[in-house]
């Protein structure tokens, strides 16, 4: 499976909850973007914060179509070291060497690995150079504060843009590889 890192960001990098700021922009073009992103992907890798939002949200969600039957029903990985179980369906805990144990799932046959959210992940993970496409979702929003995705003190990474996109809203869809 190839791992791709896709991230909802403002302006100035804040990935923080983007649920309280993204949706004036979300239309239909975003969504059939996510539709087709999610419809490439076998399974979602998460860190327990993004895992513990979404398994709060997804299973109670009405009116999502196959879009929330597909979140509630593919696997996913869920990286943690104080959880003991995981519940939403489909959910399994990755636990012990985080880089080995992602070597180990890219590994294995099928399509996309999908990265979300989980920004220690996200940088573990980039620094272990094992991201093969960041996805990079821009809003058109300056917040001003909020926990940005990239950590402070991470080491330099250089990417080579692979594509872009842009819908009327206004977002911009940033496509890197590794350079």
């Amino acid at each position: 499976m190839r791992l791709v890192a896709t991230e909802y960001l403002s302006l100035d990098g804040v990935f923080e909850e983007p649920g309280k700021w993204s949706f004036p922009f979300f239309n239909d073009e975003a969504g059939q973007f996510k539709w087709s992103e999610l419809q490439a992907s076998d399974a979602l890798l998460l860190g327990r914060g993004t895992y513990e939002g979404f398994a709060a949200a997804w299973p109670t969600m009405t009116d999502t179509g196959e879009f929330g039957e597909k979140m509630n029903s593919m696997t996913k990985y869920v990286v943690s070291s104080t959880l003991d179980e995981v519940e939403w369906t489909g959910s399994r805990l990755v636990r012990g060497d985080v880089a080995e144990e992602v070597r180990k799932l890219k590994e294995e046959p099928g399509q996309d690995l999908l990265l979300s959210g989980s920004a220690q992940l996200f940088n573990t993970l980039m620094q272990e150079n094992l991201i093969e496409l960041y996805r990079f979702m821009v809003h058109p929003i300056v917040l001003g504060q909020g926990k940005r995705l990239f950590a402070d003190g991470a080491r330099e990474r250089k990417l080579k843009l692979t594509g872009t996109r842009s819908f009327s809203s206004g977002i911009v869809i940033l496509e890197y590889e590794p350079a």
